[in-house]
């Protein structure tokens, strides 16, 4: 693909090309208005664009099936030998950027795929938003899992394989569920058997990316591109909940059982600042949801307005709780207030019954 695209490149314009394809794009609405643009695309300009897709599908592939794992082995290396040499720290820091640069190319990629009829510009604020929300996202997650690996080495494989096949087999769960027939047009060549290995490696990268960090492309195996293009805020921020609770709960793990080594450590300051670091990276994610998305004015709600529905829903959950802790107050106040109740009632009773003695005693 290399080779191809820089003689590509260097031939472009030489020759008259015998045909162009012509492609429609739909401005940002303005003012309620959105305008379509034609736009002439020559077959060479073509051959780049899909060049560039692929090395952008490839960035992600080696990010997270590579870099990710190698970064997790290398910090590991360094906690247990308690030393980080200079060529060990290049490597890392190259890894890191790596992976936050894979998860900054699946952000736009989703972006891109959802908003397919749309002429997308992306700003530099928003770039910079979404490198810092990876940066502390995936930094963070790197070092809990490493922290809880290097104190409770049996249990990493366990808390490994829940995560990975968690979200392996969700996408295939939610297509057994809308009993949808088995997708046949991914490509006319494949058969059968071909089909079901390209979903199940689509889906294995899906979890390899879930496992360190939010996957901003959503697999949907009953929708014809395999995309899920609603942007759903339950599912981002059911998953950022339990991805702290779980970090909470490894570091916990961790501080509880953590060895010799970490004698020289501050382990509540660490645990505080992984905490926050996590925290940071939610708050870059709401910034970039809210502000400087380049496609926020064709949200159907925003970020705040769905945090808010979420809010409202667990507190509808909560108040029927509350409620039946007043009931039950009630049913112990209430053989009290019918005692009551049954001696005013007799007192009346009497008194209405002995007209003639209530007189006298009065006399």
């Amino acid at each position: 693909r290399c080779v191809e695209v820089f003689y590509i490149y260097f031939h472009a314009g030489r020759v008259e090309e015998p045909y162009v394809s012509i492609t429609k794009k739909r401005q940002m609405p303005k003012d309620g208005y959105s305008e379509e643009i034609e736009k002439e695309v020559g077959q060479a300009e073509g051959k780049l664009c899909t060049h560039r897709s692929a090395f952008s599908r490839a960035s992600v592939i080696q990010a997270f099936l590579g870099s990710a794992p190698q970064l997790t082995l290398q910090l590991y290396i360094c906690v247990l030998q308690q030393e980080i040499t200079a060529a060990r720290s290049i490597f890392m820091v190259l890894s890191l950027l790596s992976i936050v640069y894979g998860a900054l190319r699946c952000n736009i990629l989703a972006i891109k795929i959802k908003y397919d009829d749309y002429d997308v510009n992306v700003k530099p604020a928003a770039y910079l938003c979404i490198f810092m929300w990876r940066s502390f996202e995936i930094a963070t997650r790197v070092t809990v899992l490493v922290l809880f690996s290097s104190v409770l080495q049996i249990w990493t494989l366990p808390v490994v394989l829940v995560n990975f096949f968690g979200f392996f087999f969700y996408p295939w769960i939610l297509f057994w569920q809308s009993k949808s027939p088995f997708p046949e047009n991914i490509e006319k060549a494949l058969s059968r058997v071909g089909t079901t290995i390209v979903l199940c490696l689509l889906t294995f990268l899906y979890a390899g990316i879930n496992m360190f960090c939010w996957s901003a492309v959503q697999v949907k195996l009953n929708d014809p591109d395999l995309i899920n293009k609603s942007q759903n805020w339950y599912r981002l921020t059911v998953y950022y909940m339990l991805r702290f609770i779980e970090n909470a709960f490894l570091l916990l793990m961790w501080y509880i059982y953590k060895t010799d080594i970490y004698l020289y450590v501050c382990a509540p300051l660490l645990v505080l600042q992984l905490l926050i670091s996590y925290c940071m990276a939610v708050l870059f994610m709401l910034v970039f949801y809210q502000f400087c998305h380049p496609c926020k004015k064709l949200f159907s709600s925003s970020i705040s307005e769905g945090l808010l529905s979420c809010f409202k829903f667990l507190c509808f959950i909560c108040k029927p709780h509350k409620a039946t802790i007043l009931a039950d107050k009630a049913e112990v106040k209430s053989p009290e207030n019918t005692d009551e109740a049954w001696n005013s009632s007799k007192t009346l009773e009497s008194q209405k019954g002995n007209p003639h003695q209530s007189v006298s005693s009065n006399a």
